[in-house]
């Protein structure tokens, strides 16, 4: 079985399309090839700046030769049905076949599609994956009218199996198919010539490129470690740069340099940014003193000075940018020492919707939150309202105009500057946070304070005029903002009643809000609990789990509800959790039923005089057991020790229904039987809602 090799060399491809350039490539000829009939055992598709490759393995040499029938319309049926019939399968009317089905005769077809060799179908697919290729962007190049993400220069598509490689016949506008390629632009000359993917992919490492995205960025992250090590310096980690820069270049080169002692005093945030946004540098710590002194920089070539000239034009503009930078901190620093007065006035003429106001406007009511949520939270209430009403300040600052992912970290440096207390200043940086699920949570009480007040404005003036999420659209992004408050309630053990932060603050924002309406409390908690069941999903707690928890009351307590929801799950996954799950559903089946047939509600006087069996009599006793644990485990919150006197009940609970007839003759015996799984309904609904326990 033949292997089969692809290569499309462009000019440079962008570096943020090329992973999923990569994979749409593999998965656009790989489903093109099933669909035609042929099978393989493996593919990997690769990426570098000039070039996607795919590697297919273990290819079928030809699709099987397929026989289907079609049965058609009645003979008597209309012609136009039946040239309908003709069009879908390509046959005229005298290829059909006639036969007897049903109550009449009807027109079959019976098509036949010879094998068809893999080299004819590998054109048509790859033909059809680059006219069809889906790039964000793309660009009609030449006098064709192929387009491409730049221009298109070369493909490669051989098959190879014992007896060599060949080349498949293709050609797209004026691009013929070949078996060679190209190296690094600056250090290969000429034209490569390959037989197969192995030979391929060490020929191009010979002609200096990389195929493997990942082998680059580990080059990458091993030379630029390795340099700052020898200098007793460490590289600040940086994923998501690391994947970036190794789409730009083919044969990374690491090169190391300082930064100027004239930039060390700008905070190392600012220096990290400057650099990694404008240039893509990587930047370089002192774990002693924790300053970012130098940065790392990676080049696509060699040169004879070993990159010095590069390096030296990297300062250069390393320098001019870092400038820029100590010139908006340096007039920043000067307008927070003055108190950052014009900043809070200038946010009066900054919208935030047009609907809820200005950012000066949801300041104050942010402020006005946060002193209310303090004593919840263990904070001062006048300093997390001091930390509110600066929090947002550095929107105005020329340093976050220059880079806003740096909001609330200036914020941070410019509260001090100010004079402000450290837990107003770093309440002003954590007030976004969490931003992400692996963003960390604040756990300083004036900082909780604020960023919980921020979220739970957003939610409520959101509400308010009626802006929510619809199905994948959340512009104004309060899944996140939902997802945070959750965050920090659980990540703090925090106990407070949503619903009732959300009733006190509603006021505020519906007399803000223009042509806004009160926000609906229980359909904002219902959202918030939509959101909770997604975090705790990964927990592998189940929907109906927490559904049982949020049917009983308090469920606008985060940590009571999830505290709740955790030891039901554990329960629920035990042996004795399901069965008793399995006999409550019984008895309150054979409950419900009787009631209904009976237009009455057992739920009071069963007496243990009337039980007649060791069975009975001993569910009495256990009941009388449980209700004893259960009800003062649940006054203190302990639901493991109420889920534990709960499953005591398994066991006689089943021998109850395994001995006892309930619907007795006797009424009497029948109504205190009755009575007696009411007793059991009534305790197990205490503990949660096990009515919403599917299975």
């Amino acid at each position: 079985m033949p292997d089969l090799l692809i290569e499309l060399f462009s000019e440079e491809i962008p570096a943020r399309m090329q992973a999923r350039a990569a994979e749409d490539l593999k998965g656009l000829v790989t489903n093109g090839l099933v669909e035609a009939g042929l099978t393989y055992s493996g593919a990997a598709a690769f990426a570098t700046p000039r070039r996607l490759a795919l590697s297919v393995e273990g290819l079928s040499g030809a699709s099987k030769a397929v026989r289907e029938e079609r049965k058609g319309p009645a003979t008597t049926a209309p012609d136009q049905a039946v040239e309908g019939f003709l069009r879908s399968t390509g046959l005229t009317r005298d290829q059909l076949e006639v036969r007897e089905a049903g109550k009449g005769q009807a027109y079959f077809a019976v098509i036949e599609k010879p094998g068809r060799a893999a080299a004819e179908i590998i054109a048509e697919v790859l033909e059809q994956t680059i006219r069809t290729f889906p790039w964000p962007k793309s660009m009609r190049w030449g006098a064709g009218s192929l387009r491409w993400v730049r221009p298109l220069h070369s493909i490669i598509c051989i098959l190879t199996d014992e007896a060599g490689a060949t080349v498949v016949p293709l050609e797209i506008d004026g691009i013929s198919a070949g078996n060679t390629t190209r190296g690094h632009r600056f250090l290969s000359k000429g034209d490569i010539k390959v037989s197969g993917f192995e030979d391929y992919e060490a020929k191009l490492k010979k002609a200096h490129v990389i195929l493997r995205a990942d082998e680059r960025a580990e080059t990458i992250w091993h030379d630029a470690t390795n340099q700052a090590f020898a200098s007793g310096l460490e590289v600040v980690e940086d994923k998501g740069l690391l994947a970036e820069v190794s789409g730009l270049v083919e044969w990374p080169v690491v090169l190391s340099g300082k930064i100027g002692e004239a930039f060390l005093g700008l905070p190392p945030e600012v220096l990290q940014t400057s650099m990694k946004e404008h240039q893509k540098f990587f930047s370089v710590r002192n774990p002693r003193s924790g300053r970012i002194e130098g940065f790392v920089t990676v080049a696509n070539t060699e040169t004879a000075d070993h990159g010095e000239t590069i390096l030296k034009g990297n300062q250069k503009v390393l320098s001019a940018r870092l400038s820029d930078a100590r010139f908006f901190y340096e007039n920043d620093l000067r307008v927070a020492k003055a108190g950052m007065g014009d900043w809070l006035d200038g946010l009066a003429n900054v919208t935030f919707h047009n609907k809820l106001g200005s950012q000066r406007d949801r300041i104050a009511r942010i402020a006005a939150l946060a002193r209310e949520i303090a004593p919840k939270v263990g904070a001062d209430p006048a300093q997390a309202e001091e930390a509110a009403s600066i929090a947002k300040a550095d929107l105005r600052s020329a340093m976050v105009g220059e880079f806003p992912e740096l909001q609330g970290v200036m914020g941070r440096y410019y509260a001090l500057a100010a004079g402000r207390a450290p837990e107003v200043a770093d309440a002003a940086r954590d007030h976004y946070s969490p931003l992400g699920p692996s963003d960390d949570v604040p756990t300083a009480p004036a900082s909780v304070a604020v960023a919980l007040a921020d979220k739970l404005d957003t939610l409520t003036g959101f509400w308010a005029i009626d802006e929510k999420p619809t199905g994948s659209k959340d512009p104004f992004a309060l899944r996140r903002a939902a997802l945070g408050v959750i965050r920090l309630v659980l990540g703090n053990g925090l106990r407070m009643s949503l619903g009732g932060a959300w009733h006190d603050h509603r006021e505020t924002v519906a007399s803000n809000a223009q042509g806004g309406a009160m926000a609906d409390i229980a359909d904002l908690l219902s959202f918030f609990h939509d959101r909770l069941k997604v975090f705790l999903r990964d927990e592998g707690i189940r929907h109906d789990v927490i559904d049982a928890c949020l049917a009983m009351p308090g469920s606008d307590d985060l940590t009571l509800l999830v505290k709740r929801a955790r030891a039901l799950s554990g329960f629920m996954g035990t042996e004795d959790g399901e069965n008793l799950i399995q006999g409550y559903k019984r008895a309150n089946n054979i409950l419900t039923q009787a009631e209904e047939k009976d237009g009455v509600e057992y739920s009071y006087g069963a007496d243990v005089k009337f039980a007649e069996g060791d069975e009975e009599k001993a569910l009495f006793a256990a009941l009388d057991r449980a209700e004893a644990e259960i009800a003062p485990a649940m006054k203190a919150e302990d639901f493991g020790a109420a889920m534990a006197a709960m499953a005591a009940l398994r066991a006689p609970i089943d021998a109850f229904f395994t001995a006892v007839q309930v619907n007795s003759d006797n009424q009497v015996v029948r109504r205190n039987r009755l009575n007696l799984l009411s007793r059991i309904r009534s305790i197990c609904l205490s503990v949660a809602d096990l009515n919403r326990i599917e299975g």
